[in-house]
């Protein structure tokens, strides 16, 4: 049958973080005749030799390739690649994770395709990769933003490597580890996009220290391999351009820049003297505006005036408010507004002139040092979008959800603000590229892009809009799907709670108690009530203080309406707040808890009772304080404030744990 796909593993001193990837191409569904796995271990001294020795031998398609360190998996690889024996060959990292069928699936796109080069979908931590919207069987560089792709992570076929003799540059750098597969690229005949599933789950990227020299000259390298492979034109400014944001121009803006002066000025007159020779003004009309304005200062010298810059657009943020959350006949609509503020807590605003629109840069910057033409935003403000997009809190798949937005300029004194009013529609039965989302928390995120900067954010809980409500997905079968936010006070989703308790649990923060006459009566939202009516629950209520201390009510759940109305669970507590005894809710925080007869389930708030008043307070709140007071003493305190002579027992409460050893 011969081997359809070799995985190529780089690996050096993995210790434990290996062990996903490992399990990964061992646990292929491609069955093992038809791939197999080289292993190049580029001088572990941690062990990892051997257990790869170990590995391979009980796997007739398991190889090791033991090499001394170089500190690059640059070598590594093209020993890999030599020794390779499959139709199609993938590479990945240490860290990395494919999925079962991700191998299986690949090489069946490939082959579908014809493809010299296949691009299966990628998740990284991050924000979502814009390229893998869709899939693509003639994938275009530009149009398809391949260029957003240049990790070793793609299927190669062999022979077509093998054709154009396709190596990586050795050592080499980040940049030259792109110019392989962008070389790749503009060799192939055929590339393909596989976005239907994901394939390989990125790991955190190996930080390894370049020599600024030696990222200069592999920019100069990778700009000389554009020209060779592509006419003058505009798909050559381009090229230029993302190799001039990327490599360039975006690490004057990083943190690690603005706060470290160690050769700072030599790098500066390093990276000035590139631009000067290999990146004409006229390529700036290709950049956002933030690197226009580097670029610009950089030509000019003006290494103060970036480190300025850097400092300031560095706080910029997204703010995403939360208009409106309801369903819709199984679909849940976000109605969301989005604004980029500064640093300083302003919206970022902008100067409209006949014919265009020009950017107010920080006040910290030399405005003279800045032509009009560096400012101008016309284009980027009728391109300005918004993107609502869900992910995965477990697996970090991310899939891009529907939205309709209204790009709005507002008028503020002299200035304006650019603002997007939008609605997203969630439909779980469609939302993973058209098929039904898998169970379990997604997060919701929004990115815009407009005017001078785009930026990400979660949308962040707000008073008037809690979600409670949850509704069933009707296809392919019936699903709960419960809007719910976060401990940190982010919107997300869950579906398929695994029980009716856990549903409730999810929206239990917005809880709300009335005390009436001497009795506390807790409100909890019930998401959905199933047509049985759920299994029968109490309320259990722990004092957190002493976790010995406990007290029950029964909790009625009161159906609501599906879909527009939430139920509701109601428990009736007695409260005493003088010397309460063990079956009175007293004085102290409670921590919540929803019991039935086969489990116990904790919920996301806890009582405050102080005095007569009894207060709702998030979960985390009512955890204990290491070397808390025990017992009675808050009923001391008080009696301190009150009773002439109290203070006394105050301090004897506090000391007497201290000053005296039991036998």
């Amino acid at each position: 049958m011969g081997v359809k796909v070799s995985v190529i593993v780089s690996i050096h001193n993995p210790a434990e973080s290996a062990d996903a990837c490992l399990r990964s191409v061992l646990e292929q569904t491609l069955p093992a005749e038809s791939y197999e796995v080289i292993f190049v271990d580029d001088g572990s001294t941690d062990g990892t030799a051997q257990r790869l020795d170990a590995v391979a031998a009980g796997r007739r398609n398991v190889r090791v390739l033991h090499l001394p360190r170089s500190g690059s998996p640059m070598r590594g690889r093209n020993l890999g690649i030599a020794a390779a024996r499959g139709t199609y060959l993938y590479l990945m990292g240490q860290s990395d994770r494919l999925e079962r069928d991700a191998l299986a699936h690949m090489y069946a796109k490939a082959v579908e395709t014809d493809a010299d080069v296949l691009v299966g979908r990628l998740v990284r931590g991050g924000a979502p990769l814009s390229a893998f919207q869709a899939g693509q069987a003639r994938a275009d560089i530009m149009r398809d933003r391949l260029l957003s792709l240049l990790t070793p992570h793609k299927l190669y076929r062999r022979a077509f490597l093998a054709e154009h003799a396709l190596t990586f540059a050795v050592p080499g750098g980040r940049v030259a580890e792109q110019a392989f597969a962008l070389q790749a690229y503009l060799l192939a005949k055929v590339i393909a996009i596989t976005a239907e599933q994901v394939c390989c789950h990125l790991g955190e990227p190996e930080t390894v220290e370049e020599n600024p020299r030696a990222v200069v000259a592999e920019v100069r390298a990778m700009l000389a391999l554009i020209d060779a492979h592509t006419q003058q034109g505009r798909q050559r400014t381009r090229m230029h351009a993302h190799w001039l944001r990327t490599a360039v121009l975006r690490p004057f803006l990083s943190l690690r820049f603005a706060n470290s002066s160690v050769d700072r000025g030599a790098v500066f007159s390093l990276y000035r003297t590139l631009v000067l020779e290999s990146f004409p003004p006229e390529i700036d009309r290709f950049l956002p505006v933030p690197l226009r304005v580097v670029a610009s200062q950089l030509r000019a010298g003006r290494l103060d005036q970036i480190i300025m810059y850097a400092n300031a657009s560095r706080r910029i943020e997204l703010r995403a408010d939360l208009g409106e959350v309801r369903w819709q006949e199984g679909v849940l609509l976000l109605g969301l507004g989005v604004e980029i503020y500064d640093g300083d807590g302003h919206p970022v605003t902008f100067r409209a002139e006949p014919g265009r629109v020009l950017w107010h840069p920080p006040r910290l910057l030399d405005g003279s040092l800045l032509p009009d033409d560096t400012l101008d935003v016309t284009a980027a403000i009728e391109k300005a979008r918004l993107e609502v997009y869900i992910r995965n809190a477990e697996t970090g798949v991310t899939h891009f959800v529907p939205v309709v937005g209204q790009v709005a300029l507002l008028r503020e004194g002299p200035c304006e603000r650019l603002r997007i009013e939008g609605q997203a529609r969630l439909d779980i039965t469609t939302a993973a590229m058209g098929g039904p989302l898998g169970s379990g928390q997604w997060e919701v995120h929004v990115r815009m892009y407009g005017g001078a900067h785009h930026a990400r954010a979660r949308v962040r809980r707000t008073a008037e809009h809690c979600p409670s409500l949850g509704a069933m997905a009707e296809r392919p079968s019936r699903r709960l799907v419960v809007p719910c936010w976060s401990d940190a006070g982010e919107l997300g989703f869950y579906v398929e709670p695994r029980s009716f308790s856990e549903s409730v649990a999810l929206v239990s923060p917005g809880a709300t108690v009335t005390r009436l006459d001497q009795f506390v009566y807790v409100v909890v939202p019930v998401p959905y009530v199933p047509p049985s009516g759920g299994p029968a629950l109490e309320l259990v209520l722990r004092h957190a203080r002493d976790r010995n201390r406990e007290i029950t009510a029964p909790a009625l759940v009161e159906p609501g309406v599906p879909g527009r109305l939430a139920g509701q669970l109601v428990a009736k507590l007695p409260l005493k707040w003088m010397m309460p005894g063990k079956e009175y809710l007293g004085p102290g925080a409670w921590t919540s808890f929803l019991r039935t007869e086969d489990q116990e389930i904790g919920l996301r708030f806890g009582l405050e009772v102080r005095g007569r008043r009894v207060a709702v307070r998030p979960s985390a709140a009512m955890e204990p304080e290491p070397n808390a007071p025990m017992g009675v003493e808050p009923l001391l305190h008080r009696m301190a404030r009150r009773v002439p002579g109290a203070r006394y027992a105050v301090r004897l409460a506090r000391t007497s744990r201290h000053r005296y050893l039991s036998d």
